[in-house]
């Protein structure tokens, strides 16, 4: 015991241990500062590297949070749990609208495509010190990326779109660094930043994308990256128009020393043009997931950005994992080069499903969000009400406050499971839940 904190222990491993039982016995609360890194280790009789590798470690847990000169202190919840407590409990006999996951019947079958890599793997087996990309899956990502008007830049690949999100900040970051983020936005996203021991400021966000005056006044603010979703945000649906990107492209330029980071999780599953930022700042990245069009456990994302940036990421992973598994980077190559998914075929799938409930919704006096992806947005007045009705009611929804900052209550809707006869049931379930509707403003 170290006078009011109850610290103790002589190495990095020892202090953060520590202070993770004093957390979870009480003995530390939420939102409680611990004491200057230097001070700490005046009074443990150690090198401040020390404490500072033990703060570090705690953050990169989402035990603590640094809040520039104020210091680090606990966090309200730690980050790897915080949204999570957040999960509705599927009723017996109900349906799951809340976990977000795609329709299993629009994903492509793996077991040809996976035993196809793996023999070519047999063939040419991966060897330490070989490149960490396949040859193939850059090309073709590289033609897509150019299709779409995504600056040249070299490519990495990670494990997923959060991996690749967590490393271009922690190649550019320090602790107490501020992040811009869509809020409501993604909740992995809310709850990464701090766990990386930086700063968020919110960032409203409506049915065309980042409020353009919100970006402004975060950059004004101080925040040194930016977080965007191209298409089929979660959890509003939203996607950058052509005219939001021209805007905010101009606010970015004055602000060119910004990290941009774009998540385009949507590319496969959405009919909209992507309309990118990249290439108005010096350091930027855009990240194209697999797992929405082609199934959750295809844990391969590919990252393009700014030589500084891609080569950070690389020689950062090189020294952790390593690769992402060549044998799955052959998988996704084999499933785009046989077009094994019709990415206009699933958008209009989506999009139908999205439409029919918005429309179903209108007709029951119900405002709703959603123009691209599988996700639908509905404002409400009492959150936690509207859930535990339509739960009563047989439905599972996910509560807004998994993905909001300081926007307004709501619910989201993943409508990928839905039938064209679910609609109906669907749609009055939640007007009778809901009701009054609030104004058409959710960010």
């Amino acid at each position: 015991m170290l006078g009011e904190y109850p610290i103790e222990g002589r190495g990095a491993a020892e202090i953060a241990a520590s202070v993770e039982r004093a957390v979870g016995a009480g003995e530390l609360q939420p939102g409680q500062s611990l004491p200057p890194m230097r001070e700490l280790a005046v009074r443990l009789g150690v090198n401040p590297n020390t404490v500072a590798a033990a703060y570090r470690t705690l953050r990169e847990r989402g035990v603590i949070e640094t809040a520039g000169r104020r210091g680090s202190r606990v966090r309200s919840k730690p980050a790897t749990t915080a949204r999570e407590e957040l999960r509705v409990e599927i009723p017996v006999g109900g349906r799951d609208l809340a976990t977000g996951n795609p329709d299993p019947a629009l994903l492509p079958p793996l077991a040809p495509v996976l035993a196809a890599a793996a023999e070519e793997g047999e063939r040419r087996p991966v060897r330490y010190g070989d490149d960490p990309v396949d040859a193939d899956l850059v090309r073709l990502a590289r033609a897509d990326l150019d299709a779409d008007g995504v600056p040249a830049g070299p490519l990495a690949v990670t494990s997923g779109s959060l991996d690749a999100i967590e490393r271009v900040l922690t190649a550019h970051l320090r602790p107490g660094d501020a992040v811009a983020v869509e809020d409501p936005g993604w909740g992995s996203v809310l709850d990464l930043v701090p766990a990386l021991g930086l700063r968020t400021l919110p960032v409203g966000v409506d049915d065309d994308g980042p409020h353009v005056d919100g970006l402004r006044r975060a950059l004004e603010a101080g925040a040194r990256a930016l977080i965007v979703t191209d298409r089929a945000q979660n959890p509003t649906g939203a996607s950058v128009s052509a005219t939001r990107a021209r805007a905010l492209r101009a606010v970015l330029r004055d602000h060119p020393g910004t990290l941009l980071i774009e998540d385009d999780h949507g590319h496969g599953i959405v009919d909209l043009p992507l309309h990118p930022l990249a290439g108005v700042t010096h350091h930027w990245a855009v990240v194209r997931s697999v797992s929405k069009a082609y199934g959750p456990d295809l844990r391969v994302a590919v990252l393009t950005g700014d030589p500084v940036t891609v080569d950070r990421v690389r020689g950062r992973q090189s020294l952790g994992p390593g690769w992402v598994s060549l044998l799955l980077q052959r998988t996704v190559a084999g499933l785009w080069r046989e077009g094994a998914v019709d990415r206009a075929a699933v958008a209009r799938s989506y999009g139908a499903r999205r439409d029919a409930l918005l429309e179903a919704l209108a007709e029951r006096g119900v405002v709703g969000h959603g123009r691209s992806g599988m996700n639908v947005w509905i404002p409400v007045p009492d959150e936690t009400g509207a859930v535990a009705r339509l739960v009563q009611s047989g439905w599972a929804v996910a509560p807004g406050a998994r993905f909001r900052l300081n926007s307004p209550p709501a619910i989201r809707i993943t409508v990928s499971l839905l039938t064209e006869q679910d609609v109906g049931p669907l749609a009055e379930a939640v007007a009778a839940a809901v009701r009054p509707s609030p104004a058409r403003v959710y960010g």
